[in-house]
């Protein structure tokens, strides 16, 4: 039985990203997609796991921090994510409130920060 096939925007709103996100991607080569015979993008369901970090193989383990949530802020367009890290300590990340109303976000449910950063800054 054949994987399933996404369409351009099926796949972007899997990926909580715009259409036009998608198709820069494309272009710059990040994402794999098909064509069909009417030259529209398809994109397997294995390249939205690898993309969403579900692919156990697509990131490094020190890149993802299992916790549990401790705090949801939607304010606006963005939602503030505490999270009490397993390995100790605490983590908070901003991202968009559509992305945490997708995820269903609630304190005290375990929750993955997948860090993408190749640095973090502290000044003081």
């Amino acid at each position: 039985m054949p994987e399933r096939e996404y369409t351009a925007s099926e796949a972007a709103h899997a990926l909580g990203i715009s259409l036009d996100t998608l198709r820069r991607w494309d272009r710059q080569g990040r994402i794999r997609v098909r064509r069909d015979s009417a030259n529209r993008r398809l994109v397997s369901a294995k390249e939205v796991r690898r993309l969403r970090g579900q692919d156990d193989h697509a990131l490094s383990a020190r890149n993802r921090l299992e916790g549990v949530v401790r705090e949801v802020k939607i304010e606006g367009l963005l939602a503030e994510v505490e999270l009490d890290v397993t390995r100790g300590g605490r983590l908070v990340a901003v991202i968009t409130r559509e992305s945490a109303e997708s995820l269903a976000l609630e304190p005290g449910m375990t929750a993955k920060a997948v860090v993408k950063a190749t640095s973090v800054m502290v000044e003081r």
